[in-house]
Order: structure tokens, then sequence, then C-alpha cells
């Protein structure tokens, strides 16, 4: 089994969904853990909680990844907490599906992008600056990113932007040691727009039928690539983008 032991991550947007799965296993595999949360602070002392369990150290931290104070602060609380940062994933994200180019506002634009493009590139900004050698940055993309989704415009728009970076990023800062990847999930069942199973449902079913295998991700199947990208097994991969989604066309 993969160890972690004696690191500590940062998982931003880690109350819910992808984030939680992966802090939780990181906890599992020994590391000690930074919760971030914008605003469910019931979901984020869940996830507390669960790690707590499993004889772990975490820290929740209440950050807006929108804002670029509020991204330092976070950095900021873990150093002080902690003494070191080992492993960053920049996941905290917003969804945006079924909205065609004719559609969307500006807006809806700012808002997505403000999270999901601005937020992921400070967040890496900042994980460069603070992560310890030989450390690792994880990106967790969207397969929309591969696969162009009608509807989906502006938000696979807004994560395609930070996959560039992770490859800057990678030449970078490899120097030292420090690993940059991306994990570009299909859509992930019980979780993000598909929490509810009865949400979306013709979206679900022309993603089914785009996969060779019949299902959607589940938050399982990102978490193991985020342990493999977190471990010493991926020292040697860099500024790579793993696609996730059991061979689906879209």
């Amino acid at each position: 089994m993969n160890s972690l032991q004696n690191k500590v991550a940062v998982i931003t947007g880690s109350a819910r969904g992808l984030g939680k799965a992966i802090a939780e296993r990181y906890a599992a595999l020994g590391a000690d853990i930074v919760i971030n949360y914008s605003k469910d602070k019931a979901s984020a002392d869940e996830v507390v909680s669960n790690i707590k369990a499993m004889g772990a150290r975490v820290l929740p931290v209440q950050a807006d990844v929108s804002k670029v104070a509020e991204i330092r602060h976070l950095f900021a609380e873990a150093k002080q907490t902690f003494g070191r940062i080992d492993i960053v994933v920049a996941n905290a994200g917003i969804e945006m599906v079924e909205t065609p180019v004719t559609n969307f506002t500006e807006e809806q634009f700012d808002r997505v992008f403000s999270i999901n493009t601005k937020g992921a590139y400070f967040t890496m900004q900042q994980a460069a600056l603070e992560v310890e050698d030989g450390g690792r940055i994880i990106y967790i993309a969207s397969s929309t990113t591969a696969f162009p989704v009608p509807g989906m415009a502006v938000y696979g728009g807004s994560k395609t932007t930070p996959r560039y970076m992770v490859e800057v990023l990678a030449k970078e800062i490899g120097h030292r040691g420090v690993t940059v990847n991306s994990i570009i999930p299909f859509a992930v069942d019980h979780s993000g727009i598909f929490a509810d199973p009865a949400a979306y449902p013709e979206l679900r079913q022309s993603l089914l039928n785009s996969c060779p295998m019949h299902r959607l991700a589940e938050v399982e199947d990102v978490a193991n690539v985020a342990e493999f990208f977190a471990s010493n097994l991926s020292s040697f991969v860099n500024g790579q983008h793993l696609l996730v989604n059991g061979g689906a066309n879209q």
C-alpha cells in the first residue's frame, strides 16, 4: 500500500464530492489533511469527523478560491498548523451544463471562470510557492476538456485553461522534484450535478451511452488516481493529464 505518512495535503473544495473522497483517501494513507470549504460548514465538519476517526490530524479552513487573499490565507493556516505542505489538490469548482453558447450570460461566465479558472491558477501558484521539494501538485480537470459537449462551453472552457498551466508549471518547478499533473474525470455519479440520481436524465443517458463500461465514474475511481499522483509511484510522471473515463468518447 502507498504511504503518505508525515505528509501534509491541502485539498480545495473538500467538503463534498471528489474533494472529500480524496481527502479521506489521503487521511487513510496517513497524511495530515487541510480541508477547505467555501460555505458548507456542516459538510466540512462531517469530513473532519471522518478523518479524525482514522487517527489523522485535520484542519478545516473556510476560504473562497475566487479570492486570492483567501487562497493565501488557506495556505498560511496550513503552514502555521502543520509546518509544511507536501501535496496540493486544486479541486474546487462549480459546474454549468445544458447552457448553449447563445444563452450564457456575462454573470454566469464571470462566476464560473472566477472559481474554476482564476481559483485553480492562484491555487497552483500558491502551491508552487509553498510546497516542499519533492512535493505534488494535482489539478482536477474535466473530460469536457478532452471531448467538447454541447451546452458546456463555459464550464469546459473554464477547466481547459488550467490544464495549460499544469504543463507550464511542471517545466518551471520540475527541477525541485515537484510534479504537477492533472486528473481528467468523466462525469461522476453521486457527486456534483449528479449528486441527485434523478437529475439531468437526458445528459446522464447520453454519457452512459458514450461509455463502453456503461457507467459514470465514482468518486473512488478518481481518488485512486489521486493516490497514485500523490505517491512515490508517480515520481517521474510530470506535466501529464490522466483521463479517467472508462473509454468514453465524450
